[in-house]
């Protein structure tokens, strides 16, 4: 018996481990929400998922922005974040520390650190990839109870 694969047998699989001094910023982003993938097509295997940390500095905001055809689940490691959405960006849902959160398919909406103080950071899931298509923007005044930095 021989250890060689079959010529039609996949490939061996093995985890691949994204250390997190190699977080991969070659990523789409938007305004000063910055996304860094641990788990991605840039830099993995992965063909049908993006995985990875998201940060908002204290008073930073995305621009408007939706994620195309992807679903997308957050979680809050630290911070109080909102999402803005709706007919003029007039809703919002609030976040912290724990809590998930769930973004439908091409909804347009603005993600923001409500302190000026700490910093937001959530991991962010989304499938296939991180694809991010940028909206005209929005002044700062319009986001109710949002304060810039």
């Amino acid at each position: 018996m021989t250890d060689a694969a079959a010529p039609d047998a996949p490939a061996r699989a093995v985890p691949v481990v994204t250390r997190a001094t190699d977080l991969s910023d070659q990523t789409n982003q938007s305004g000063d929400c910055v996304r860094r993938s641990g788990v991605s097509p840039q830099h993995t295997p992965a063909t049908k998922i993006w995985f990875g940390r998201v940060s908002n500095e204290p008073g930073h905001r995305s621009p408007p922005h939706h994620h195309e055809h992807c679903e997308t689940g957050g979680y809050v490691l630290s911070g109080h974040g909102r999402i803005y959405f709706g007919d003029d960006y007039k809703e919002f849902v609030d976040l912290y520390e724990g809590d998930f959160v769930f973004v439908p398919p091409f909804m347009p909406h603005v993600e923001v650190n409500m302190s000026t103080e700490n910093e937001l950071v959530w991991l962010t899931c989304r499938t296939p990839d991180n694809l991010v298509t940028n909206l005209p923007d929005v002044p700062d005044s319009a986001l109710e109870g949002f304060r810039a930095k």
